[in-house]
């Protein structure tokens, strides 16, 4: 069970940038996918999840209106497609599969993970 992440990059501020996270070894329609970031220094933090059917998105405030996550369960993929981005928003970026249906903002409920793709933001 694999799921990779890509799409990482260094863009200006206010540049846009599309993650995508590509799952293989078995499908995820059935369960909730999110996004965390991590900075340096710093905790792993929530930043997107969507649920089993797409129907249901949340973000954390921070990216709110900025971004925004979807998914193609044909595909096995969910991508992640981020706008407006700030200095702050420069992070590794990791794509995680729930073992529910149901997203929640908690890592602790994300049983497989990808590895991270690089964010950069520059001012």
């Amino acid at each position: 069970v694999q799921l990779q992440a890509s799409g990482g990059g260094l863009v200006q501020a206010g540049g846009s940038l599309r993650l995508s996270c590509a799952a293989s070894g078995r499908a995820f329609s059935n369960n909730a996918m999110a996004w965390f970031r991590q900075a340096p220094g710093k905790e792993r933090e929530f930043v997107a999840a969507i649920n089993w059917r797409g129907g249901s998105t949340y973000y954390a405030e921070s990216v709110e209106g900025r971004f925004t996550i979807s998914r193609d369960n044909g595909k096995n993929l969910v991508t992640l497609q981020m706008n407006s981005l700030k200095p702050e928003d420069t992070a590794d970026y990791y794509c995680a599969a729930s073992r529910y249906s149901i997203a929640s903002y908690s890592k602790n409920e994300y049983t497989y993970w990808g590895q991270g793709t690089l964010v950069t933001v520059s001012s």
